[in-house]
């Protein structure tokens, strides 16, 4: 909310509405649309401006505070002690959008979604035994803390539900699978750990879930923002267990422990769906299991909201005006190519374009686009399908990735004969990926005649503005900066006039960086999101004939930046330096 426009008091006003109005946060003609609204369907006008996220929900929390005359406190910017905090239980938490964030000797300080809730109010002064203070907070940073801060006590309630398998009481696993799959699923404690698995993954954001059997435990580890880390041990008396319970889950042979399987399932949480692949491998201790999590709900990106611009965002939307060619985007798995790919297409989906994909799986659902998964199965393949496409008069295909030679030459025949394609590769580097077409047997003059752009990509952690902090850069990291930057075409970062927004005292050529520290609104890593770095590199005559000449990836690389490509280094050390990331999240992801 723009603290110039704190001055309008907005004292008294009993509509969220009207406070926006006052505040100049909505046009007059925006006001008398949401009421003719909220008469023409006969909701609280309040209602339909949450529903539109007109503003966000600490905005919300600051206009009532000040409209109702109550204290508003920020839960991102506080530590809560969490002894403090577990004086509520979770569900009570949850249940009254409430967070106890202080206790004094007589009272206890309370953020609420609705401090207005007398009745709410009563029960939780009963069931806490002291006088409550009670503040607004933001719904949004309520339910975080309750997700990330009571979603800590994973392995309290896993050790809850261990009680009830029967201490040290060895299981009989035939039992445990009939228990599985007849009992309630509320009082059954496999269930219930594999479901507290399952939900803690989807509520923080995990990629993946590792179920590692080891020696003498059984390790549970989570990949968050692309680091994983371990979150819980179970007793390894309980793998077999766990193991069918999944297998059930994902309809594997839950009597078949020699040989690799995958399978897949769906779960609903809230509003949110979303498909877990499963791959479970023999090893020497058991069976290890990875669930991918991959959502159903996800939207759609615009490209510039992926961290693309400059160069690499005008040749990316320079080659999706094009009508025929190949746009590759390459990187290892989890690097984002899939986002990037659905931003491409969302700029290309119009009534006048046919647009099809053929992925495995469908990950991002796109309306207006005809989207296929593979189902080798059935004899569904990348080849198969791509082939039958070209039947379906199609003017922009996807292909979700590029595996075996077949598909390859299908992918450059169809934008031969007219067909905008895109695709991936799993290559490290833009220029990588022509020596590895090569590979798969096409024609390097093929290759030069068809590919218009690659982009290569990796994902970074995005610093957390509510905690960062600045420090000056080491000289081995300015020595590192300079390597990689001063090769640039013009650019200095110690140039105020510059775009990067470096932050540096020129007099004595010193560079502020920074570096995360931790809060409640990060959920304590230091890391809010992750951004994207890219490398953009341009099919022209000279890297044409390079491609021709079957040059190096090192050569093919050169003659990219001699034409003005940025490298993904460079383009991670300069969103380091406008303090979106670390160096160090750039020099971690450049090695993946």
């Amino acid at each position: 909310m723009d603290q110039a426009l704190n001055n309008k008091s907005i004292r008294g006003l009993s509509s969220l509405l009207d406070a926006l109005l006052v505040k100049n946060l909505i046009t007059q003609e925006d006001y008398n649309l949401i009421k003719l609204e909220s008469v023409n369907k006969s909701v609280p006008a309040d209602q339909i401006v949450k529903e539109k996220a007109i503003v966000t929900s600490d905005d919300i929390a600051k206009l009532y505070s000040e409209m109702k005359g109550i204290g508003f406190i920020d839960l991102s910017s506080i530590g809560i002690n969490i002894e403090t905090l577990h004086k509520l239980e979770k569900d009570a938490a949850k249940n009254s959008m409430a967070i106890v964030f202080e206790e004094l000797p007589n009272k206890f300080k309370v953020a609420m979604r609705d401090p207005l809730d007398l009745q709410r109010i009563k029960y939780l002064e009963a069931i806490l035994g002291k006088k409550l203070e009670v503040y607004y907070a933001s719904e949004d940073d309520i339910n975080t803390i309750i997700e990330s801060k009571y979603g800590a006590q994973i392995t309290k309630d896993v050790d809850e539900a261990l009680e009830q398998v029967g201490g040290d009481k060895l299981l009989d696993i035939n039992a445990v699978q009939e228990n599985e799959i007849t009992s309630d699923p509320q009082n059954a404690p496999i269930i219930r750990i594999v479901n507290m698995i399952l939900d803690y993954g989807i509520k923080n954001k995990a990629s993946d879930i590792h179920i590692e059997s080891r020696e003498k435990k059984v390790n549970v580890r989570f990949r968050i923002r692309g680091i994983l880390s371990e979150k819980l041990t179970i007793p390894k008396k309980l793998l077999p267990a766990v193991v069918s319970r999944i297998k059930i889950l994902s309809n594997l042979k839950i009597d078949e422990h020699r040989v690799p399987q995958d399978g897949r399932f769906q779960v609903k949480l809230g509003e949110v769906i979303v498909d877990i692949r499963v791959s479970i491998m023999p090893n020497i201790y058991g069976e290890k299991i990875v669930m991918r999590l991959l959502s159903k709900t996800e939207s759609v990106l615009k490209i510039e909201e992926l961290g693309m611009r400059g160069i690499n965002y005008s040749r990316m939307t320079e080659a999706l005006k094009k009508t025929q060619g190949i746009i590759i985007v390459s990187g290892p798995t989890g690097s984002g190519k899939t986002q990037t790919l659905a931003s491409s297409l969302k700029i290309l989906n119009t009534p006048e374009v046919n647009i099809m994909t053929l992925e495995d799986p469908v990950e991002i659902r796109i309306d207006g686009i005809t989207q296929v998964q593979v189902n080798p199965e059935v004899g569904l393949t990348f080849a198969s399908g791509l082939r039958s496409f070209l039947r379906q008069d199609p003017d922009v295909i996807m292909v979700g990735e590029v595996r075996d030679s077949e598909t390859a030459a299908l992918a450059v025949q169809s934008a031969l004969v007219g067909r905008l394609v895109l695709t991936t590769l799993h290559t490290n580097s833009a220029s990588g990926s022509f020596i590895r077409l090569l590979d798969m047997g096409i024609e390097p003059f093929l290759l030069s005649s068809t590919i218009d752009l690659i982009l290569a990509q990796r994902l970074v952690r995005v610093l957390c503005d509510n905690c960062k902090e600045a420090h000056e850069a080491a000289p081995e990291q300015m020595k590192e900066l300079h390597e990689e930057l001063d090769i640039l075409n013009s650019f200095d970062i110690f140039n105020p006039d510059h775009t990067v927004k470096a932050h540096f005292d020129r007099s004595t050529e010193k560079v502020t960086l920074y570096k995360p520290k931790g809060c409640p609104k990060c959920n304590d890593t230091g890391y809010i999101s992750r951004t994207g770095i890219f490398e953009a590199l341009k099919m022209s005559e000279t890297i044409a004939r390079a491609v021709i000449q079957k040059q190096t990836i090192k050569e093919i690389q050169d003659l990219a930046i001699s034409e003005g490509m940025i490298t993904m280094v460079q383009d991670g050390y300069i969103k380091a330096l406008e303090g979106i990331t670390t160096l160090e999240e750039v020099i971690r992801v450049k090695n993946e």
